[in-house]
């Protein structure tokens, strides 16, 4: 079984003065995704990047509150996270044993920072980590635009630390059929 995760889908980020690169794209792509998890009764994780208390994403804040635009149910685990890699310092690696998963589906942002860092860790840790190409985003940087950002990370994760499948090609149902 896979299990979806979603990371950093938090007001901060989302709505932040460095606009993600085609966030209602992404949105309407992980709204898709939850259904399809949902349907095949695949766990859905979704994790918060927090900071130390007294930072404006300290625990708590509305800034890390997950976006509204996401189509929550209260069947998914929230979990906080302070490092990039969502393994790190978290229970996602004991919670996708108990619910018997062998693989991840990663999705998300930063794609430079916590959807490379978590992809990378995913495999690492022995499960099979598969990153939807058009379910992640970034900002601009001083170098690069996003759309390159993604270009790059989908090629350079692709093969030695994930299958990197476009959404409409993913189905929690028939995992294998991309």
């Amino acid at each position: 079984m896979y299990a979806l995760l979603i990371l950093d889908m938090q007001v901060g980020l989302v709505q932040g003065p460095d606009q993600p690169w085609q966030v209602p794209a992404l949105i309407n792509t992980l709204n898709r995704l939850m259904s399809d998890a949902r349907q095949s009764r695949a766990p859905i994780f979704l994790a918060r990047h927090t900071g130390p208390s007294g930072s404006p994403i300290e625990p708590g804040s509305p800034l890390t509150q997950i976006v509204k635009e996401l189509e929550l149910q209260g069947d998914e685990v929230i979990f906080n996270k302070s490092r990039p890699n969502a393994f790190c310092m978290t229970e996602l690696e004991q919670q996708l044993q108990v619910h018997e998963c062998t693989g991840i589906v990663v999705t998300g942002m930063k794609t430079q920072y916590c959807v490379d860092s978590t992809c990378r860790a995913a495999r690492d840790l022995g499960f099979d980590a598969v990153l939807i190409a058009d379910g992640h985003t970034c900002s601009d940087t001083p170098l690069l635009k996003a759309r390159q950002i993604v270009a790059h990370h989908n090629a350079t994760l692709d093969g030695p630390f994930c299958r990197v499948v476009q959404a409409q090609d993913w189905s929690f149902q028939d995992p294998c059929a991309d």
